[in-house]
């Protein structure tokens, strides 16, 4: 039997907040305003994608894909 390879919804949450952390986390370190603004940009990019992703994995779950 196949094993399924997508995360679980826990899972991506926890990747979610782990990429709001490393978000604030670029804010504070001690770089040039534009390395710290790329690196927040890019992890705060990546938590709403997955957000997004999990709203519509949520969203097909429940039906409302039909």
């Amino acid at each position: 039997m196949a094993k399924s390879h997508t995360p679980t919804t826990s899972a991506t949450a926890d990747r979610i907040a782990a990429h709001r952390a490393m978000a604030l986390a670029a804010l504070r370190a001690d770089s040039s305003l534009s390395s710290r603004m790329s690196r927040y940009n890019h992890h705060m990019n990546c938590a709403r994608s997955l957000e997004l992703i999990l709203g519509l994995a949520r969203a097909l779950r429940a039906g409302g894909g039909q």
